[in-house]
């Protein structure tokens, strides 16, 4: 079953401020002009809608959100979304999420980073199309602070375990940890 079709959008809004396409960005741009502060900064690999990315970044004001999606008639919708909302710690990038964590994050410099219900391409031929797999868990690794966190759900059980083995292979990140023992966050 594929995503339900977008509500139409108008808007003559200036998005600016909460949408940037990765393949206009600069061959030397600098992360650290994107935001007014230097909160925590979290990014999200596959906003679609912008539904967590919008209320993350309304409920931690403290924290700087980036949301990066693939699909431009997404990335705009969330980015309206953020523009009207006035959410000022929260962008959205269109392009390859894998491409920008490589290329424009700096090590050792986002507090978590969040993969919410992957696409799980389920036919065999498909699995090296997922978005877990081992470039992007070397990128989370080398961006993550000591002691940040890595935020992966997924519905589809055999997602989950050959994720869950991925990530014990290629990665020194402790977990799955049960909800009941999950450090809290600092906001």
């Amino acid at each position: 079953m594929g995503r339900r079709a977008l509500p139409p959008q108008k808007t003559a809004a200036d998005l600016s401020d909460h949408y940037c396409e990765i393949e206009a960005l600069p061959e030397k741009w600098n992360i650290q002009g994107l935001f007014r502060s230097d909160n925590p900064l979290e990014i999200e690999l596959g906003s679609g809608k912008g539904l967590f990315l919008n209320r993350a970044a309304v409920e931690s004001p403290t924290r700087n959100f980036i949301g990066l999606e693939i699909r431009k008639k997404y990335a705009l919708y969330s980015a309206i979304r953020l523009e009207r909302v006035g959410i000022a710690n929260a962008v959205i990038f269109q392009g390859d999420g894998l491409l920008f964590c490589n290329k424009y994050i700096p090590t050792a410099t986002v507090h978590a980073v969040h993969v919410y219900f992957p696409d799980p391409w389920w036919k065999k031929r498909h699995k090296k199309r997922r978005v877990m797999n081992e470039q992007l868990l070397a990128d989370v690794q080398r961006v993550l602070i000591p002691g940040g966190q890595l935020h992966f759900w997924t519905d589809v059980a055999e997602y989950y375990e050959t994720s869950v083995e991925l990530i014990a292979q290629e990665t020194s990140l402790i977990g799955p940890l049960p909800v009941q023992e999950r450090p809290a966050t600092d906001d």
